[in-house]
């Protein structure tokens, strides 16, 4: 069992990752950390994890081989190169860091220290959307031309909230939450994003963020996608959807993008060779609709074990590694970019 820390043990470690724990099969949390002291002593007892109250006393602990840090992201930078200098490994929330310099020296700092850095993009453990990536790899649904990625949620003024506050968080909706649509569309058609146009924009809430945002996106095999992440809908009214197109056939998921380890996909299989349907019957004979099924993964516990096996292994992670980071963190900037001058950004 490879020994971990939490630096930032309130909000999503609090959420998410304390209560994923009893899935883990390569990992234990015996030391946790917040700058809310009631925060950390109430996870310090549900855990049994010792209680620290700032980042350097966590770090200076012996037994912590690992640490995760679910802090706000203008702190990402400081405390991923005081874990690096103390020899830790490290799994880093999204986005990697406020600025691409500040990412590639995080990046620089732990290959010099000989520790891995992933990042928290879990959706990509999620066992249906992995399912995807192997139906799409296996040309199922032939060449993917399109694809569509949906992530809301609402998202109200809250006082202190970081995520609102420019300085604090990067930005809104698109760094927030885009990033992780990003990221999953770049795995499942296995071709990075080389073109970017967004509007990001605040339509609803008062803060000084963008709860609103579109992103066009071309990969480089040609395939298109747009990616819809918005701070204003209603939670219930999102629908998570995942949707990829191919000259054979198509795949459509609902709830597989979100928290969550649960939805539903079906695809819908046929070939390039049919004739023309003048029609354009959605109720073709020749297309064939097969459910995906998949065995539900906590995607916290797997990317948490994930990184836990390359330390029990000594095998660089090839996962979330921090330079897939800093590609997702350019992308958001190109988006942002795009969407502050009216132009498509090339990457």
């Amino acid at each position: 069992m490879v020994k971990w820390g939490i630096i930032g043990c309130g909000g999503i470690a609090k959420r998410r990752m304390i209560p994923a724990i009893p899935e883990m099969r390569h990992t234990s949390f015996v030391a946790v950390m917040d700058t809310n002291r009631d925060v950390t002593d109430e996870v310090a007892k549900s855990t049994g994890a010792k209680a620290y109250y700032t980042e350097a006393d966590l770090l200076a602990d012996p037994d912590v081989q690992a640490v995760y840090i679910a802090t706000p992201v203008f702190l990402h930078h400081p405390q991923v190169l005081q874990a690096a200098k103390a020899g830790k490994h490290i799994l880093i929330e999204k986005p990697i860091a406020l600025t691409l310099e500040h990412g590639e020296e995080m990046v620089h700092a732990c290959n010099d220290a000989g520790v891995y850095l992933v990042e928290g993009y879990m959706m990509k453990y999620h066992s249906l959307n992995q399912a995807a990536r192997d139906i799409v790899s296996r040309g199922e649904i032939g060449n993917v031309v399109s694809a569509r990625v949906q992530l809301t949620c609402w998202y109200p003024p809250i006082p202190g909230a970081w995520r609102q506050d420019p300085a604090l968080g990067g930005g809104g909706a698109l760094i927030d939450m885009a990033t992780h649509c990003y990221d999953l569309l770049q795995f499942i058609i296995g071709s990075p994003i080389v073109e970017v146009a967004a509007f990001a924009n605040t339509l609803t809430h008062s803060y000084q963020v963008d709860d609103s945002s579109t992103t066009l996106l071309r990969f480089a095999n040609g395939a298109q996608a747009t990616v819809e992440a918005f701070f204003n809908v209603p939670d219930a009214a999102g629908q998570g959807r995942l949707e990829l197109y191919g000259n054979k056939g198509s795949i459509q998921a609902t709830g597989t993008i979100g928290q969550m380890p649960t939805g539903q996909m079906s695809a819908y299989l046929s070939d390039d060779s049919k004739a023309y349907d003048p029609q354009q019957s959605q109720d073709s004979l020749d297309v064939t609709v097969r459910e995906i099924t998949a065995e539900p993964v906590n995607m916290y516990a797997a990317e948490v074990d994930y990184l836990s096996k390359c330390i029990e292994s000594g095998a660089p992670p090839s996962f979330n590694t921090g330079e897939e980071g800093l590609r997702i963190l350019k992308i958001a900037l190109a988006g942002y970019e795009s969407s502050r001058t009216g132009r498509l950004v090339k990457l």
